[in-house]
């Protein structure tokens, strides 16, 4: 896609408000709008068990889409957020929910000595995004790029990520070797925080209930004045009005067919997610796109949310 290509699909196309109006007073999309009655067990082992079970689902989504095909690098990302491209040199750059690596591609691509931390929960995605990190023949990227393990719906981030070290160097081993050593064990693993944390379409793949934990362990490892950009599905897109009633599992929260999960967030619930966790808000919209789909000919209306919030410089 071309620099103007992109500016052109990612303006905004219509009111949401109108939108809003439209789905809240069209009888058929009448169960979006219910609350949702959760009679399952919510204790602690429910929950584990039902995030290994996502885990497994993306695990399998990232095995069937591994072709070329599938993979689309988000060049509209430096656009929509500056800061990727402009922000000091050697900036630490986590990304949450790295799947095939189409995040960063481009965050690499932006700036020659920017390192990039990123994790997943799928093993498949991991090896999709080396893959696709290794074929674009970046300058260093086998030192600018380390991925890693880690599923924050049920666990925390590493260690060595939030501690600090009076060296606070890069580690010379490989990533493997590197998340195996403990930083007990060796302090100068651990990178002290990072500047920038990206969730680009993966908060929504969590369940609704295990947000604001994700949510504050990404405040936790980024240092004070540090940003979280934010980007995912927003109210009434398309997408989610797709789902049929049996797909509900909460409210705006639906699972796919294949056993991966979608939230789609209003301006209020994520400003309350965020705030929660102890984030400024610095900037909070929806974005309104309007296309068409090549093979029917049909207009699609998505709607995503766009967002920067920071840790406060005194925290």
């Amino acid at each position: 896609m071309s620099q103007e290509a992109a500016a052109n699909y990612y303006s905004k196309d219509f009111e949401w408000n109108h939108l809003r109006l439209e789905i809240e007073t069209n009888p058929s999309f009448l169960y979006h709008l219910l609350p949702f009655i959760d009679d399952t067990n919510a204790s602690t082992s429910a929950s584990t068990a039902d995030a290994n079970s996502d885990s497994e689902a993306w695990n399998k989504f990232h095995t069937r889409h591994s072709t070329g095909k599938f993979f689309k690098e988000r060049r509209y990302l430096l656009k929509e957020f500056p800061e990727l491209a402009s922000c000091r040199d050697y900036a630490k750059v986590l990304e949450v929910g790295c799947g095939n690596g189409s995040t960063a591609l481009p965050i690499l691509r932006a700036k020659e000595n920017i390192v990039v931390y990123a994790c997943d929960c799928s093993n498949e995605a991991l090896d999709r995004a080396k893959e696709n990190i290794a074929a674009a023949n970046l300058i260093s990227a086998e030192h600018r790029y380390h991925p890693f393990l880690c599923d924050i719906s049920t666990s925390g981030f590493p260690e060595w990520l939030a501690c600090s070290s009076s060296q606070e160097r890069f580690c010379k081993s490989s990533m493997v070797d590197f998340c195996e050593v403990s930083c007990s064990e060796e302090s100068s693993c651990c990178i002290g925080g990072v500047d920038l944390v990206t969730l680009i379409f993966t908060l929504s793949a969590l369940p609704l209930r295990m947000m604001p934990t994700a949510i504050q362990e990404c405040f936790s490892v980024l240092k004070p004045g540090g940003m979280l950009l934010f980007r995912d599905y927003g109210l009434y897109d398309m997408t989610m009005l797709r789902f049929d009633p049996k797909q509900r599992v909460g409210y705006r929260e639906y699972r796919r067919s294949d056993g991966t999960r979608s939230y789609f967030f209003s301006l209020e619930s994520t400003r309350d997610l965020f705030s929660s966790a102890g984030f400024t808000e610095l900037e909070l919209e929806y974005c309104c796109v309007k296309s068409t789909n090549r093979r029917n000919g049909k207009l699609m209306r998505r709607v995503w949310v766009h967002g920067k919030f920071q840790r406060p410089k005194g925290s």
